[in-house]
């Protein structure tokens, strides 16, 4: 069964034509989701790609969360569809409630862009089952405010329950206990702020990324 993929797009969305191309590399469908509507359509995964969603005029995430279309992608997400959140969409999922924390602005207030080493922390999220813990990906990061932080009881329980997906090896941006993604207690909602679609072919200088997205597809497959 091919699985296909949604991708919500918002106003100032920049990376839902990436995540196509890196869902079709790992054999996979992508399908555009506009943020006004208000379904999923039969979906089989969802992502909430990069970008700048209404232009992160509030703060990012702030405004997107409250598209009609965020309210299926919860109501998916509670049912145990896999719900993936790519930088700008990290920032959406936490501000949803999707996730727990918040991102804010990167230590230094400088801007971060260029390749990141990934230690992958857990197998158990659905981005991350194709994974073995303690292996390193070579992923790109393209962000401002990427800087996670929770508090001491939400770091606790992240630890307790194997939620922390991926530590940066060399942290570029002050957060917290060096996460770079992080999933909910079921595992299927993950939000990371790397770019894995910016990984999917050697030719764009790694194909790490690849390996995530076949995670999410087999996730998706065994929830069918």
């Amino acid at each position: 069964m091919t699985v296909t993929v949604g991708i919500v797009v918002f106003p100032g969305t920049n990376c839902e034509l990436d995540v196509i191309e890196a869902v079709a590399e790992v054999g996979g469908v992508g399908r555009l989701l506009w943020h006004g509507d208000s379904s999923v359509g039969g979906v089989d995964a969802v992502v909430v790609p990069g970008g700048f969603a209404h232009g992160d005029y509030l703060r990012p995430g702030a405004i997107a969360r409250f598209s009609p279309m965020m309210e299926s992608v919860g109501e998916f997400a509670r049912a145990g569809g896999p719900v993936v959140g790519i930088c700008n969409g990290f920032q959406v999922l936490t501000e949803a409630g999707l996730l727990p924390g918040a991102l804010q602005k990167n230590a230094g207030l400088k801007f971060r862009c260029g390749l990141a080493d990934l230690v992958v922390a857990s197998n158990r999220s659905v981005l991350t089952t194709e994974c073995v813990v303690g292996e390193t990906l070579r992923i790109p990061i393209n962000h401002f405010e990427g800087n996670y932080t929770c508090d001491a009881e939400t770091l606790a329980r992240l630890h307790a329950e194997d939620r922390i997906v991926v530590r940066y090896a060399d942290n570029p941006n002050g957060s917290i206990d060096d996460i770079a993604g992080i999933c909910n207690d079921g595992g299927n909602v993950v939000g990371l702020m790397p770019h894995p679609e910016r990984a999917s072919h050697p030719l764009l200088g790694s194909a790490d990324g690849q390996k995530l997205f076949a995670g999410l597809l087999a996730g998706a497959d065994a929830t069918v």
